[in-house]
């Protein structure tokens, strides 16, 4: 949050003198942003299948955040499960409304699912078997729904991807990474000291942060599995707000040696500085880089309180983007191809919450409102979805169009929320 910046530049300053498989068929999945409902799709709990509970419980959520499906509650099906086995008798789940059904069954060995289209008929329009072969079966469920999101959309799904965040703590605060959906939380940072604003690397192979175990905010520069950091930028005063070029060979920040803090790049190998980006005698901060390289978002108070503007990768002049409300901070870009679609922060009302602003048609969209305090968005790689943190309460998930509700999944005091890169697979 900006006046989190502007607290510590202070403070440092002072010291010194952050397209669709889908034929049109009835189906009403949003493939190219004209939204026309969400796909109801059953997930039903297969009998006689190890792990089937589980099974059930992470495909039904994968698929309840992808933001194109309804997940139909279990309690309304009709059908005779342990009579259909893997197949199905498709007017008993169009009469619960279901246009997909998706079956499996699982063994020690492996993990075979089909997808069903009431449309198409009592044949499975996709079948995958996963062999386990070393893998959990959280992995297995992950990449199956990958598949289901990709044959409806032609997108690749974010399941299986992961969150970094700052976590807080009494005098202290610590990276960690988890899984997008919660599960397998892990320490990225282990110094005792405070740790702020992690960015994951375009591979997802190592993660920046800021943290002054040094006493002074240098930038730090991490495995994402948790090593032993390198410092890559200890310049006097700030190092803060580290944004990776696409191409992860430069990274975008917040650097004050110069007395004021403003936005450079420097090389992401050893913390060179290959240019300067703005010259102002404002606060410049939260430097994002977009997806095609060419754009580096930032917040500056230059014009009065803190906005959101844009400038060329290059530098030049800087333009100004939001103007709802007098304080926008912390802006991230949407990944999808040809848009221009930033999310952030803002108080225009009495809290913070998340919105974002399509730069070319100046179109604003909320994706929290009413629901405490919000900050710090991040969008799913696949620009679906957006995380953020919640004061006091963790981190949220919720639809990047603004509909449906948020879903928890992370409980704690956090903020600096990033979203990794798409899971390999």
């Amino acid at each position: 949050m900006f006046q989190v910046h502007r607290v510590l530049a202070v403070a440092i300053l002072l010291a010194a003198g952050v397209a669709s498989a889908q034929p049109a068929d009835g189906v009403v999945v949003d493939v190219n942003g004209q939204k026309k409902g969400l796909y109801p799709i059953a997930t039903p709990t297969s009998p006689d299948s190890d792990s089937a509970a589980e099974i059930a419980k992470i495909e039904s959520f994968d698929l309840s955040v992808a933001g194109v499906f309804k997940v139909l509650d279990p309690a309304s099906f009709l059908a005779d499960l342990r009579a259909e086995g893997m197949g199905l008798d498709p007017q008993k789940w169009k009469d619960v409304g279901a246009y997909g059904v998706i079956k499996y069954k699982a063994t020690k060995d492996d993990i075979e699912f089909r997808l069903y289209e009431m449309s198409k008929g009592a044949g499975p329009t996709l079948t995958k078997i996963y062999k386990r072969a070393g893998k959990d079966t959280r992995t297995l469920v992950h990449m199956w729904c990958n598949e289901v999101v990709k044959y409806y959309t032609n997108e690749p799904g974010f399941f299986g991807s992961k969150i970094a965040f700052t976590a807080k703590g009494k005098g202290t605060s610590s990276i960690v990474a988890m899984d997008f959906d919660g599960a397998n939380a892990y320490q990225v940072s282990h110094n005792g000291s405070t740790n702020i604003l992690p960015a994951w690397s375009p591979t997802g192979g190592q993660i920046a942060y800021t943290s002054f175990m040094r006493s002074n905010p240098d930038l730090y520069v991490a495995p994402a599995g948790g090593g032993r950091p390198k410092k890559i930028s200890g310049q006097r005063g700030m190092n803060t707000g580290a944004s990776w070029s696409p191409d992860g060979r430069q990274i975008a920040v917040t650097l004050s040696k110069d007395g004021n803090p403003e936005i450079y790049v420097i090389n992401a190998s050893d913390g060179s500085v290959v240019r300067r980006i703005t010259n102002d005698k404002a606060i410049d901060t939260s430097p994002a880089w977009s997806p095609d390289g060419s754009q580096i978002a930032f917040v500056s108070d230059r014009n009065g309180g803190p906005q959101i503007f844009v400038v060329s990768a290059s530098g030049g002049a800087a333009r100004q983007v939001s103007f709802n409300g007098s304080y926008n901070t912390t802006p991230t870009w949407s990944p999808k191809a040809g848009k221009h679609i930033i999310a952030y922060t803002t108080r225009d009302g009495g809290t913070y919450d998340i919105v974002t602003l399509d730069i070319d048609s100046k179109e604003m969209k909320r994706i929290t409102q009413n629901a405490g305090s919000n900050e710090e968005p991040a969008f799913s790689p696949n620009g679906r979805a957006i995380a953020f943190a919640r004061a006091g309460q963790g981190i949220f998930i919720a639809n990047a169009d603004g509909t449906g509700q948020a879903v928890k999944v992370w409980s704690g005091s956090a903020t600096g929320v990033d979203w990794g890169p798409a899971p390999k697979e």
